[in-house]
This record gives structure tokens, C-alpha cells and sequence, in this order.
């Protein structure tokens, strides 16, 4: 018996909808740019590696005449994580033709994409906000006696620490296309935040905004730069809710350098598979053939690389 992978759609009807749907997620993504980037591994392995190679001491031996020196060999760092399987869909009663210009099936993929990358950016939200390097607005020793925002001299302490750790400033966000891909960007340390905490970020001495940048190109929802931090903001980075001092909301800042977290982008042929059930056709739960309906499936994993090369900023604001 042979299983028909994308229902009621043919493989290239099927390559249509993913693509439409990749496409029309591009506006929600901002977290899933800036992380380090594993494709879906081919055989829809339960685990995914993340792997970088572990920079060489320096050499500090001088080299005797004649005689060749021992040499090492290359290592490497491995980060795991556990791929989860997601997907929902949506109920349809009209007749979806196999044809790309349906409208029925044309919204419905760019909605599920729309769903898909939401889902992909909670689950990295998730990870990266769970980090166990905090600074808190105002020195304070717990989440529940946050009552202030964030100024330049706070910035200026993590951006310090991440030095000291080696993070590497962002250079490369992944790129609009469908394809896994990078877009060249200038280099800093990346704020990523909700857009409540805007003016707070306004109001930093020595904000720039965007308009102002002259010939550095500004990011997708980046709103300006404090000194080498650019900050990118999304209505979904929710923060902690009442959670401090009087009840107020906790509003997390997470500062990245290059490679902190990774995560599996919703690009390229194995990260979206599109299912389609026309109308017409009895099935279990069915027996008039009543209805149908427009489904997504998709692995989807994020990891936190080095907790050093990231911080989380506790605020709260005015």
C-alpha cells in the first residue's frame, strides 16, 4: 500500500505551498535570523548537532631549527538538541482544486506559514530567555524586586562581560530567501526585546535610530543602536507577566553575539511539508466526505550554544 505523502496534492502543487508559505512567513521572523543555523537533518533524526571548532592556543614555543613540532589535532564543540514535531490545520468545505492558483489553498499556505514561523520564534523565545546569564535593571538581586529600566552604564556592563567571554559580534542574519542563506550586516551585539520596551531603548543616552544611519543599512525591525548593540524588537518576545516589584510586568532584553544559540530555520526542502485533504471524499470520522482540510507539518528544535556569549536584562518600564 503506498502512502501518499502530501494528501490530495500532487509533489509539485506540494513544493508550491511550501514555498508559498516559507515566503509569507519572512515578516514575523527575528529571532530565528540571528541564531546559528542546522538545516533539518534528511533522515528526520529525533537529534540534531551543533558543532564549531575549538579555536587553537596560541603557539608560544619557539621553533628549534631543523625539528618539526608535535602538532595537534582539531576538536571540536558538539551542543545536542531533541527535534519536536509540530504542525496544525485548518478545516475547509470548499473545494480545494490541485492547481497553485487556488485561492483557498494560496491563503491557507501563507496563513500556516505565517503559524509555523510564530511557533519556530516561541520555541527559540523560549530557549533563549531561559539563559542562566542575568544582569537586572537597578542591581537587584531577584526577578521580583525589578522596578526599573535599563540606562548606559548597565549596557555597557554586559557588552563588557561579553568582551571578556569572546563573543564575537553578529555579522550575518539569515536572508528573505526560501534557501538556507546569510545577509552580511554591520558588526555588534544584538538586543532583542519586545516593542513595549522601545522608548525605554529611546531614551538611552547616545541612541541612534535607524533614519539616522547613513550608509549602514538597518535590519528588519530594528529600531536604532546604543553604541556596538543594535536592538531588533518583536510584539511576540513577551515578558514576564507581574512578575516585578508591585506586580509589574518583567520585560526581558536578551543581548546575543555571534553563534550564542541555534536554531533549525524553517527553510529548504525538508523543514515544511504541506498536507492537503479535498472535500469530496469519505474518510474515518467522514462518511459523506463533508469536509477537508489544509495542514503543515515541521521539525523544529533551538539551543543555547554558550550562555557566556548571551545575556538576559531584567526591566521593567514606565
Amino acid at each position: 500500500m503506498t502512502t501518499t505523502k502530501y494528501g490530495d496534492i500532487n509533489q509539485r502543487t506540494a513544493a508550491w505551498a511550501a514555498s508559498e508559505a516559507l515566503s509569507h512567513a519572512e515578516p514575523v521572523t527575528v529571532l530565528a535570523r540571528y541564531g546559528m543555523h542546522k538545516p533539518v537533518p534528511k533522515n528526520k533524526a529525533q537529534s540534531v548537532k551543533f558543532r564549531r571548532a575549538v579555536p587553537f592556543a596560541p603557539a608560544m614555543t619557539p621553533l628549534a631549527e631543523g625539528v618539526t613540532p608535535a602538532g595537534h589535532k582539531m576538536q571540536y564543540e558538539d551542543v545536542t538538541a531533541t527535534l519536536t514535531q509540530h504542525g496544525d490545520y485548518v478545516e475547509i468545505t470548499d473545494v480545494v482544486e490541485d492547481a497553485a492558483e487556488d485561492p483557498v489553498l494560496k491563503d491557507a499556505s501563507q496563513l500556516n506559514g505565517e503559524q509555523a514561523q510564530l511557533t519556530l520564534e516561541m520555541i527559540i523565545w523560549g530557549k533563549i530567555k531561559a539563559g542562566t546569564n542575568v544582569f537586572r535593571a537597578g542591581g537587584v538581586a531577584a526577578r521580583n524586586q525589578v522596578d526599573t529600566n535599563i540606562n548606559l552604564t548597565e549596557q555597557r556592563a554586559i557588552t563588557a562581560q561579553l568582551k571578556r567571554n569572546k563573543a564575537k559580534r553578529v555579522t550575518s542574519m539569515l536572508s528573505a530567501s526560501v534557501k538556507i542563506d546569510t545577509t552580511p550586516v554591520a558588526a555588534a551585539y544584538i538586543g532583542l526585546a519586545h516593542t513595549d520596551v522601545e522608548s525605554t531603548i529611546r531614551d538611552m543616552e547616545g541612541f541612534v535610530p535607524v533614519e539616522k544611519y547613513g550608509s549602514m543599512k538597518a535590519m528588519p525591525n530594528e529600531v536604532g543602536k546604543v553604541e556596538d548593540v543594535r536592538y531588533v524588537l518583536s510584539p511576540e518576545l513577551e515578558p514576564f507577566a507581574g512578575a516585578g516589584n508591585g506586580g509589574k510586568d518583567v520585560y526581558p532584553i536578551i543581548y546575543i553575539g555571534k553563534e550564542a544559540y541555534g536554531c533549525v530555520p524553517l527553510k529548504g526542502s525538508e523543514a515544511f511539508e504541506p498536507k492537503v485533504l479535498n472535500p469530496g471524499a469519505p474518510r474515518g470520522g467522514d462518511p459523506l466526505g463533508q469536509r477537508g482540510s489544509v495542514g503543515w507539518k515541521s521539525w523544529m528544535t533551538a539551543a543555547r550554544l554558550n550562555e557566556m556569549w548571551m545575556a538576559r536584562a531584567e526591566v521593567t518600564i514606565e
